[in-house]
């Protein structure tokens, strides 16, 4: 029993870096804005993104543990040209991702710590900070201080919640949209809010990836039921966050006829509201740390996650991943991981300060990228784990392949929709 408990204990984390790369941008601001905009007529939408995206997301620790290889392994040996398609919807999205989360955390940190800066030029500094610790800490760093962040927020986001409880508006939920959903601006916000709940299809790979990183941190390859809880914990976890957010926003915001704000610092002050006011004004400093924390963890988790992805990567358009090799402990990795890390920052900075634009704005249009995108990678993810390269024993369940290739025609038809009505 004791050799089980100590397993599961080495491979918890990929699970919870999960949730704090998903918290931030699609809990934090879209689940808060659907419930101030509309109360809680998206929340049952908000329950079927996490479902209709679990298949794809639990794929990708399921991979690693069961090959000892990554999801990207996975790809290669579908063909080369399914690598291509990952690295163009990749160099599609990271950008203007890493972009939105920097601005988003660059908010809080204005709002929470005083700092009397521009949002471009602390978006900057963050970068760099970021940077510096990925350089001194690597995986270890971003396992240890994520674990904290996401507790602490989390244990603030249900106390917050149950204390606004009697507040909710209760009549507004609805398992049918109403009307004002069907109009062009309601239906785009949907897809923003769609495109990132609980996240990008993206992470998946980052999971795989993490999975692998968390083994040889603790000289511990997970077994398929180690990961398997281990995401679970992560995901089922971010699904109870985005109903606390939701349910937040419409209590606090909602009946009041608020409008979030689309400036990084009015966003940020309104969002610390939604604590204060259930909690008391004692609890600003603390809540104001935590959001900015978690939110900061998330600028690690996607600044660490896109160059891991593209190190992997390619490696892998040389020569296939060796079972049980961490690869980003060569040389040759590390300086790929150091220079996509480089281009990724100074691409996300140039879209900061020649696009500012709108909080908002900068986040529906990353967000609907990741929507446009989630098809394809689910896919991916599904012929990946259905491929030769897994055991019989170890393939998912048909219950979970066959509501897999149900949710991947559900979201291309979706896609194919909200592309109809947005150019048509």
């Amino acid at each position: 029993m004791k050799s089980v408990e100590r397993g599961i204990l080495a491979a918890f984390g990929p699970g919870i870096l999960f949730a704090a790369a998903a918290v931030g941008v699609s809990h934090l601001v879209q689940s808060t804005r659907a419930g101030a905009d509309y109360g809680l007529s998206l929340l049952l939408l908000v329950l079927l993104a996490n479902v209709v995206k679990y298949p794809a997301f639990r794929f990708g620790p399921h991979y690693a543990a069961a090959t000892g290889t990554s999801l990207l392994e996975g790809y290669r040996r579908q063909g080369r040209p399914l690598l291509l398609l990952y690295l163009a919807l990749t160099l599609g999205t990271m950008f203007a991702v890493l972009a939105a989360v920097t601005m988003v955390t660059a908010g809080l940190a204005l709002a929470a710590l005083n700092i009397e800066l521009s949002p471009l030029a602390l978006a900057a500094g963050l970068l760099l900070i970021s940077t510096a610790l990925l350089m001194v800490g690597r995986y270890r760093l971003l396992d240890r201080l994520t674990k904290l962040l996401v507790a602490v927020l989390t244990l603030s986001t249900l106390l917050a919640t149950v204390l606004v409880l009697p507040r909710v508006p209760w009549a507004s939920l609805t398992f049918w949209p109403g009307a004002e959903l069907w109009t062009p601006r309601s239906l785009f916000f949907v897809v923003a809010l769609v495109g990132w709940m609980p996240s990008a299809i993206d992470v998946s790979v980052w999971q795989s990836l993490w999975t692998l990183a968390r083994g040889d941190d603790t000289s511990h390859r997970p077994s398929l039921k180690e990961a398997t809880l281990d995401f679970h914990i992560g995901y089922f976890g971010t699904t109870i966050l985005a109903v606390c957010f939701v349910l937040l926003g419409s209590a606090v915001m909602h009946e009041r006829g608020l409008v979030l704000s689309d400036s990084p610092g009015g966003f940020a002050a309104q969002v610390l509201s939604l604590y204060t006011e259930a909690l008391g004004e004692w609890s600003r400093p603390l809540i104001g740390a935590s959001a900015f924390a978690v939110m900061f963890s998330t600028m690690l988790t996607v600044l660490d996650g896109f160059p891991r992805a593209l190190t992997v990567l390619s490696a892998r358009f040389r020569g296939p991943e060796r079972r049980g090799e961490f690869e980003l402990e060569q040389p040759r990795e590390r300086r790929v991981y150091w220079v996509s890390l480089g281009l990724l920052a100074m691409g996300a900075l140039t879209i900061l300060f020649l696009l500012p634009g709108s909080l908002r704005g900068m986040v529906d249009f990353a967000t609907t990228l990741s929507f446009l995108t989630a098809p394809a990678l689910s896919l991916l993810n599904h012929r990946a784990v259905t491929s030769a390269d897994l055991p019989v024993e170890a393939r998912p369940a048909r219950w979970l392949l066959v509501s897999s290739l149900v949710f991947i025609v559900v979201q291309a038809l979706l896609a194919a929709v909200y592309l109809y009505v947005r150019y048509a």
